[in-house]
């Protein structure tokens, strides 16, 4: 299992790289990171929650974000009502709303409590417009997105059996046929 979780961090660290590196996001933009631990793991979505497995891809997405000088906010399950985990001073900057709740494996997820556990000062929000985002094991991370999402394909497609799919923002393009549009925000 050790080296199974190996190279499920390796996955992971490889996947938030590429994203981060074709979504070119600026510094303090926020990328955010549904992970289902149980698809990760080859059990269906829900049904095998693994803190072990959440804590090597959470601090490997972690390393990558810290790199890229961006955020990362955590999405919880369904059972927190997809609340987000991430740093005090992100949800300060953009103005969100704190909730008080703490997430646990079966209650916001393996990954949302790794998150919860290792960030510096962890709060939980409710909504988020994030620049960025990755989906591991199809949860549903598009209601945290900007407005515009763009599909990104990366070259990492699994971490581990999980599905990955991702997402960069743009601004939205008003004004129609007469418009002139700065290529800077495509």
């Amino acid at each position: 299992m050790t080296e199974d979780l190996e190279i499920i961090g390796e996955e992971a660290y490889r996947a938030a790289k590429e994203i981060l590196e074709e979504a070119a996001l600026p510094g303090g933009a926020i990328f955010v990171v549904g992970c289902s631990t149980s698809e990760v793991g080859g059990a269906g979505i829900g049904s095998f929650s693994s803190p072990e497995i959440a804590e090597v891809i959470f601090g490997n997405i972690y390393q990558a974000t810290q790199e890229a000088e961006v955020y990362l906010a955590a999405q919880c399950c369904e059972h927190l009502n997809r609340a987000l985990i991430l740093e005090q001073e992100a949800a300060e900057k953009y103005g969100y709303e704190v909730v008080n709740v703490v997430p646990q494996p079966k209650a916001g997820g393996s990954f949302a409590t790794a998150a919860y556990k290792s960030l510096e000062h962890p709060v939980a929000v409710e909504h988020i417009k994030a620049h960025a985002g990755m989906d591991i094991g199809d949860t549903l991370i598009g209601m945290h997105l900007r407005d515009v999402a763009v599909p990104v394909r990366i070259r990492t497609k699994e971490i581990g059996d999980a599905h990955v799919v991702c997402a960069r923002t743009r601004a939205k393009y008003i004004g129609g046929g007469r418009a002139v549009y700065d290529e800077n925000l495509f």
